[in-house]
């Protein structure tokens, strides 16, 4: 029903059913992108699905060197949860920072995608990190149309019109 890639999950947290159910999901359509727990099993999984063309999500990703073995193993897609992380009193934004430096320290192509955003001014500092996709609620997103001054700039505007009519 859209453009773009979506991401199906994987529930196997084993090797061989990773890989079964990989398969399956990337074989119901061309957008799907399997995506993949980061576990030692999922790593493994990741390499596999990069050598046989599948593109993947690893998910669950919570520090650097998760995300630096993700890429390593040739993941499409990482997903940082910084909002999980800012929940801990972590800093969920400094990690997609550490990442992408270390993306592109390397030049690894696995594109960021911040997950687990909680407003719209994660979606701001993530775009200016460098983050290439989000997913978050669509009020995070709505947010980014909102300022007071077009507000009322808006308002200025109408009222002037209907003043020249």
């Amino acid at each position: 029903i859209v453009d773009g890639d979506v991401s199906a999950e994987v529930i196997a947290t084993d090797l061989k059913g990773i890989i079964k159910e990989g398969e399956e999901l990337a074989d119901l359509h061309e957008q799907i992108v399997v995506k993949v727990p980061m576990i030692r099993d999922g790593v493994k999984a990741l390499k596999y699905f990069s050598d046989k063309g599948i593109r993947t999500n690893c998910t669950l990703v919570f520090s650097p060197g998760q995300a630096l073995l993700a890429a390593k193993a040739g993941a499409t897609y990482v997903s940082p949860f910084l909002g999980r992380l800012d929940d801990i009193s972590s800093d969920g934004l400094n990690l997609i920072a550490e990442i992408r430096l270390i993306y592109d320290n390397y030049d690894f192509q696995t594109q960021i995608l911040a997950a687990s955003i909680r407003h719209t001014m994660h979606v701001i500092d993530c775009a200016k990190l460098g983050a290439d996709v989000m997913t978050g609620p669509l009020s995070s997103i709505e947010g980014l149309l909102k300022h007071p001054l077009t507000d009322i700039g808006l308002e200025k505007f109408l009222a002037d019109y209907k003043k020249g009519n």
